[in-house]
């Protein structure tokens, strides 16, 4: 049996380590979780449980980024992130030992993951158990454990405290961005079913009729044939504002492009066609706090949840004793860093690493000595940082006096946000940014495109030269000796075009006049010589400042807010004068991997043979070649 669908059942039973919030980002294999029995060669014993050895070996095996190497300082991080993930599972599993779960609530588990991974046969589901290390009833005792965790769970969130108003202000006050209300238009629609109706009534609109009579006299659909077309229901004697959403989804982005007002063309859809008149738009809005305040509170009880998870997690390890059995796994895990006296273990240090996407793919594309000199110069002091400026954040909102909770890394992006709260866009920020990256803001260059290639230049130049234009492209060029492939709708740069035809279609001059449409100087493409024909040829177009400005506007208040409240954090948590000690760990490091690494042997006296050299360990430093690329900052703070 194949060791997927069990995976899949373990997946969808067990909230173990994996639940939103929880004070750390990586987690082993679900499978390992299974593994920690006394059965096996002792490894180590966390507060008197022993971890086996095998228990170890299947979370770095079910990993495929910590069994990428077991040697060097990458080897040594690994293991280190073996162990104290297997720790933290131990120490949940004592903490809920005593939570009774009965044989009812366990065996229903069993029965809905043997029917959801279709293991209802008996045979099956002790061959699956069997390839997982396990016999139905040890299988039963680690489903008693997971709905116990979850059980824990919900104690701890039932006893976290309602959300304060304060707490629901600050937060509101802090996250605008959250409350905001969507882009409205006041317009009114003409909606038919004939198409040439469409056109004609389109018509009369732009020679200046009326659309609320036109719309309350043609209108297919009652509803909004009686209030003269209007999107919204009348109110007051005006329409009331509609969202994009009241729209149907071909329809709505046209006519919120008219940032002016204005009407549309005739726009085809579900088997009607529409007409939209724009009378007026009304720009994104923050809804008052009394309109936000039920989502305030819902969002501040749910980081609440998450500071009682990660201070009941913290509180597990805070006294741990670890007892190794087997000196090979044996791992150190020095402060890494102190701040606002709390130490921060070189562990949480590595748990971000191995979660980070940057840092799986730079495996994948250098070998592991390579990228542990990359991690160790680029990645490691990175979150280092990160988790400085978390461990910090309780403390910098507790004296800045902010009603701002939840884990640390939610405590660290509120105090982000009250650091950029002042932060505005002036209209020369918004100019500047549309200046500097116009090509953002372009419509490309677009037309109907049909190729001929032909193996001989000289009856491709022929070709481009004799044909006027006249009768069907595709009949002149295959009698000229021509080939032809139609290639449809293009736009510069889509990638439907080879980079030659792309520039002979959109960026030469040389296009010549031909019938309805143009054809293209000769390129050689290949082996072979084309000729390309654009009908329907459309001019790449720049979109106005007006009609991008709430979108630029959006993009520079992110950018200048994040630099704002990352100055911010860097100041204060610089006042609690903080210790950064990776130099010294990584140092240390490097130094315990180097001894620990078997020796070459030296060859016989002149033999003149070089001794082969020891295999470096990954530090930065002289003779280490740096890869084309280097993994990205991670995207969001790490600091759990």
């Amino acid at each position: 049996m194949k060791r997927k669908p069990l995976v899949n059942g373990l997946l969808i039973l067990l909230a173990l380590l994996l639940v939103a919030g929880m004070a750390y980002q990586f987690t082993p294999n679900v499978g390992s979780l299974f593994n920690s029995g006394p059965k096996g060669t002792p490894a180590l014993s966390v507060n008197g449980t022993t971890v086996t050895v095998e228990a170890l070996e299947e979370a770095r095996r079910g990993n495929p980024v910590l069994s990428s190497t077991d040697t060097g300082v990458l080897g040594d991080d690994f293991k280190t992130v073996v162990v104290q993930g297997k720790v933290r599972e131990t120490l949940i599993s004592q903490a809920v030992k005593d939570i009774r779960i009965s044989r009812d609530e366990v065996n229903t588990e069993v029965t809905k993951i043997r029917e959801q991974n279709d293991l209802k046969d008996n045979k099956k589901w002790t061959d699956a158990l069997q390839s997982r290390g396990f016999t139905d009833s040890s299988f039963r005792e680690q489903v008693r454990v997971g709905l116990a965790y979850q059980r824990k769970l919900d104690e701890l969130k039932k006893a976290v405290p309602a959300a304060t108003e304060a707490e629901a202000k600050q937060y509101y006050d802090l996250n605008p961005q959250a409350f905001q209300s969507d882009a409205r238009i006041v317009g009114r629609q003409i909606v038919v079913t004939d198409k040439a109706k469409a056109a004609a009534l389109l018509a009369q609109v732009r020679a200046g009729a009326d659309f609320a009579k036109l719309a309350g006299e043609n209108n297919a659909a009652a509803d909004f044939k009686d209030r003269g077309g209007a999107l919204g229901p009348i109110e007051n004697g005006a329409p009331r504002p509609v969202a994009q959403v009241a729209l149907p989804t071909e329809v709505g982005p046209a006519a919120f492009a008219l940032k002016d007002g204005g009407v549309t063309d005739v726009i085809p859809s579900g088997g009607k066609f529409y007409i939209v008149k724009v009378e007026k738009t009304l720009a994104p809005a923050v809804k008052p706090f009394a309109e936000a305040k039920a989502d305030a509170v819902t969002a501040v009880s749910e980081q609440k949840k998450n500071a009682a998870l990660e201070a009941w997690i913290s509180g597990l390890e805070k006294d741990v004793k670890i007892e190794y059995k087997d000196p090979n796994w044996k791992v150190e895990n020095p402060t890494v860093a102190t701040v606002g006296g709390q130490n921060i273990p070189y562990s949480a240090v590595l748990e971000q690493v191995v979660g980070n996407q940057q840092f799986s793919q730079l495996l994948q594309q250098v070998p592991p000595e390579q990228a542990a000199g990359l991690v160790n110069g680029i990645l490691k002091p990175q979150v280092v940082e990160q988790l400085i400026q978390g461990y910090a954040a309780p403390t910098l909102a507790q004296r800045l006096k902010l009603n701002v909770v939840g884990s640390r890394q939610e405590i660290t992006a509120a105090l982000a946000a009250y650091g950029a709260r002042d932060v505005k866009v002036t209209d020369a920020d918004i100019q500047a940014y549309y200046d500097q990256n116009r090509a953002q803001f372009q419509t490309p260059a677009s037309a109907t495109v049909a190729e001929a290639s032909f193996k001989d230049q000289q009856k491709a130049l022929a070709f481009r030269t004799g044909w006027n234009g006249s009768g069907s492209f595709t009949t002149a060029a295959a009698k000229a000796g021509g080939t032809v492939s139609e290639r449809g709708a293009v736009s510069a740069g889509d990638g439907k075009l080879s980079e030659e035809l792309n520039a002979a279609a959109f960026s030469a001059k040389a296009l010549r006049d031909a019938g309805e449409g143009s054809l293209s100087d000769v390129v050689k493409v290949g082996d072979r010589f084309s000729v390309l024909y654009l009908t329907d040829l459309k001019a790449a177009v720049n979109q106005p400042l007006s009609a991008v400005r709430s979108q630029i506007e959006t993009q520079v208040l992110g950018s200048k807010k994040q630099e704002a409240g990352q100055k911010f954090l860097t100041t204060e948590v610089a006042t609690l004068k903080p210790v950064n000690r990776l130099k010294e760990v990584l140092a240390a490091q490097e130094k315990r991997v180097a001894a620990a690494a078997p020796k070459a042997a030296t060859p016989p006296a002149g033999t003149g043979t070089a001794t082969p050299a020891t295999p470096g360990t990954g530090a930065t430093g002289e003779g280490a070649t740096p890869p084309a690329s280097t993994p990205a900052t991670p995207a969001t703070p790490a600091d759990r």
